[in-house]
């Protein structure tokens, strides 16, 4: 979806007004979770400097996959992605919560994917369709609800991309609601050679369930793995980032 930047300014103008007249708590935090999650989207549609960095992170994806094939392996070589901002891009969704001043629900975000409207993030097919031909197979995790597989499959089989079946989409369910489990689940048999996301939560669960100080650390310890192993997408839409915003 391409918004005017003319609508968009009345958007957020109207959004400030509100949260700077509101005295009321809740109802400030609401509004500023709509900007930031409006500015983000405008900024994933917008920016050219937004689709340099996801050229940028599937070219290194590309490079390290191709210096991963000058060797040998017996096992089956995969790339884990997740799918949201890493593969599928969803700020039309959050341009119309933020016309209708509203944030994110799992019912509108169940209406939003049913519709099998997303666009690919740029790169994304022309890597993922390289992996395939190269012989690497492609594993798509996502937190996505179990009853949004369908949707979810047809929007990725409406690009092209590889893999799009339910034998290699793992979404979210009520028995296995982490990723890790997933990861290790596809890691018995092969040999996960990247890791593709817009979350620290995509590529480790090293990262997952920790205060933001400990997350930072943790990050830098890591810092060797990031354009390596794990190749990171912006996403300045949502994350668990965005709660320093809210007021207490």
């Amino acid at each position: 979806m391409k918004t005017s930047f003319r609508n968009l300014f009345i958007i957020f103008f109207l959004i400030g007004f509100a949260a700077c007249n509101n005295q009321d708590q809740q109802s400030t935090e609401l509004q500023l979770q709509i900007t930031g999650q409006a500015w983000g989207a405008l900024y994933q549609q917008q920016a050219s400097e937004y689709k340099a960095l996801c050229y940028q992170a599937y070219n290194i994806a590309r490079l390290r996959l191709d210096e991963k094939l000058q060797k040998s392996s017996d096992k089956e070589l995969v790339v884990v992605t997740d799918i949201d901002e890493t593969v599928l891009d969803n700020s039309p969704y959050f341009i119309d919560l933020a016309r209708e001043g509203k944030v994110y629900s799992d019912s509108s975000w169940v209406k939003w994917t049913a519709q099998i409207k997303c666009d690919t993030i740029p790169g994304a097919c022309n890597f993922l369709n390289y992996a395939n031909k190269k012989g690497i197979t492609i594993y798509y995790i996502s937190n996505r609800l179990e009853e949004e597989l369908i949707p979810t499959i047809k929007n990725l089989e409406k690009w092209g991309l590889p893999f799009a079946d339910k034998e290699h989409v793992f979404l979210k369910n009520s028995n296995d609601n982490s990723k890790e489990s997933r990861r290790l689940r596809i890691n018995e048999d092969s040999e996960i050679v990247l890791y593709l996301g817009d979350k620290l939560g995509d590529f480790d669960n090293y990262f997952d369930h920790i205060n933001k100080n400990e997350l930072s650390v943790r990050t830098k310890n890591r810092a060797s793995s990031f354009g390596s192993k794990f190749i990171v997408f912006p996403n300045n839409m949502y994350g668990d980032w965005d709660d320093v915003l809210y007021l207490n």
